[in-house]
């Protein structure tokens, strides 16, 4: 391969044969490789551009380009894949591009290790989808929590092609821990016979579920009956699996709005709607049917953060699960409608405004006792707000009503595009990868919600899981974290795959807030508070994820 071809390959993002998962490998292999110093070249830079970032409104732009760029090496992973172990460092366009055609000798060493050895033969697909009510039972909640307000569930879809099983899972809870995840997997693999290797399980980022159970390293018995039932969803979808087909479609809602903005008085940065700042409106949507055309499933992915009634302090599966609530009656009831939470960590609800106004009210509260909440993170909740205030009841009632219409706009969506998908394939291949990525990680020393600059110390290096599921020329990505929705918009763009979905709190949540390297100049909650130093998540994501997607299409 000729020097100008390998950073072409690098620089668009595109894999083929002979350049496939060059950009991870690029980092495997650069630190083994002597690296010599190279003709400059304006096509390399510190960090490859993209078209999203490119796009971005000045004024939410971070005000000192970041020029770190993460080194790798690679071994490993105790996941079964691989592992990439990113060390700070700052590169220019000349030792870049020298660490490029030096790499390139290595592919022939360390690519085999970058696949998970699978046939990868189409066959005849059968599915089978269930979900099963996981709602904590009254005494297992929270004293400060109310009661419930819908009921939460585990939903499964698993899809079968008589070559490798995959079990697709979306538990209404704000997270699962890697412990959590790792009981699952082992429950899930024992008694269904799916390797963990071939399960995706993620949350769906709920603020109204308690995480007692959902972050147990050391589980209750009520927490393992709780994960019991989530075992019982793999189960029933497996035992109903039957001949299907499958399809994707597209539609936009309009219900998600960036959260990281100026505020137009005070002029620091604080939380509320930035309707020009980045946004990802799509909604795809992938769907199965059996061979008769009745409808099994439909796996949808949007990313919204689901804190619409996080301060009613009653159980509720938020906008995503009053949207699948809506779905699956509109369908018929043995129907599963599952949200694959997308790229959300900057996306806060369009409609807001009740939990804007219950803070300045709790705020107010708790200055009468004598203490300022003000730039620090309140209790959980609406632990400390007069529930006897007429206005606060007033804002609550408004809360149920807008988590409704907002559920009813993006299942109304999902079922618009569920109409006009094309037909499905009856046949499909089934390729399942996983493995992690380390970032050099940070930890805040100062206080302050936001408006303030951060200081930190340095800390252990963080760990991001990625996983990859390709069913036909269906990708689905996912991710240990709650990344900005620039990193889902780069990743859909550099796909090969045009239908392609990022899945956030995926399979663990060892990351936390992922902002894209742009937005590390917004001095945001999620910003502030991000564990992991500039310049290394974003593209180990995005050239991860890339880099599991096998050198051709089958």
């Amino acid at each position: 391969m000729g020097r100008p071809l390998a950073i072409a390959l690098l620089a668009r993002g595109r894999f083929d044969a002979t350049g496939w998962a060059l950009g991870t490998t690029i980092r495997s292999c650069s630190s083994l490789c002597h690296v010599m110093d190279a003709p400059a070249t304006d096509i390399m830079t510190s960090s490859r551009p993209s078209k999203v970032r490119t796009s971005l409104p000045s004024a939410i732009r971070a005000p000192t380009p970041v020029a770190v760029t993460p080194s790798c090496t690679m071994s490993r992973a105790r996941y079964g894949g691989n592992a990439i172990d990113c060390r700070e460092g700052v590169m220019d366009g000349r030792r870049m591009a020298a660490r490029v055609f030096h790499a390139v000798a290595c592919l022939a060493v360390f690519l085999p290790s970058f696949a998970i050895a699978q046939d990868h033969s189409a066959g005849t697909l059968r599915v089978g989808a269930a979900k099963v009510d996981i709602t904590p039972a009254p005494q297992d909640l929270p004293d400060h929590y109310r009661g419930v307000l819908d009921p939460v569930f585990s939903r499964a879809i698993v899809v079968d092609n008589g070559v490798t099983q995959v079990a697709l899972v979306t538990v209404d809870a704000l997270s699962l821990s890697g412990a959590v995840v790792e009981r699952l997997g082992e429950r899930i693999a024992a008694e269904t016979g799916i390797p963990v290797a071939q399960l995706l399980i993620a949350g769906t980022g709920t603020h109204s579920v308690p995480t007692a159970m959902t972050d147990a390293d050391a589980p209750s018995p009520s927490a393992l009956l709780w994960e019991r039932r989530i075992v019982e969803s793999v189960e029933r979808a497996r035992d109903r699996l039957r001949p299907a087909t499958v399809t994707y479609g597209s539609g936009l809602s309009y219900i998600n709005v960036q959260r990281d903005r100026i505020d137009p008085v005070t002029r620091r940065w604080w939380e509320g709607p930035d309707y020009a700042g980045v946004s990802d409106k799509r909604v795809g949507v992938m769907s199965f049917r059996d061979v008769e055309g009745e409808p099994i499933a439909a796996y949808y992915n949007y990313g919204v953060f689901n804190v619409v009634t996080g301060m009613l302090d009653l159980v509720s599966g938020d906008v995503t699960g009053a949207a699948s609530a809506y779905i699956e009656d509109a369908v018929g009831e043995d129907f599963v409608a599952a949200l694959a939470l997308a790229a959300h960590g900057d996306q806060n609800p369009v409609f807001f405004n009740q939990t804007f106004a219950l803070r300045d009210l709790r705020i107010r509260d708790y200055a009468a006792r004598g203490q300022d909440i003000a730039l620090a993170m309140p209790p959980p909740g609406g632990q400390g707000l007069d529930r006897a205030d007429p206005t606060v009841a007033r804002l609550m009632d408004q809360q149920r009503r807008v988590n409704a219409a907002l559920g009813l706009m993006l299942g109304e969506e999902v079922l618009h595009v569920l109409r006009e998908s094309p037909p499905g394939a009856s046949t499909a291949a089934i390729y399942t990868d996983q493995r992690v990525v380390s970032c050099p990680g940070r930890v805040r020393t100062n206080q302050g919600r936001g408006g303030v600059a951060g200081v930190y110390a340095d800390a252990a290096p963080v760990e991001i899981r990625l996983g990859l599921v390709l069913i036909g020329d269906i990708a689905i990505g996912a991710v240990s974290g709650a990344p900005y929705a620039a990193i889902g918009a780069r990743l859909k763009a550099e796909s090969p795959f045009a239908r392609t979905m990022l899945v956030t709190r995926a399979n663990g949540y060892s990351a936390g807030y992922i902002p894209d390297d742009a937005a590390y100049g917004h001095e945001t909650f999620a910003v502030l508070n991000a564990r992991l130093k500039p310049g290394c998540a974003e593209d180990a994501i995005v050239d991860g994820i890339l880099g599991m997607m096998p050198p051709s299409r089958y």
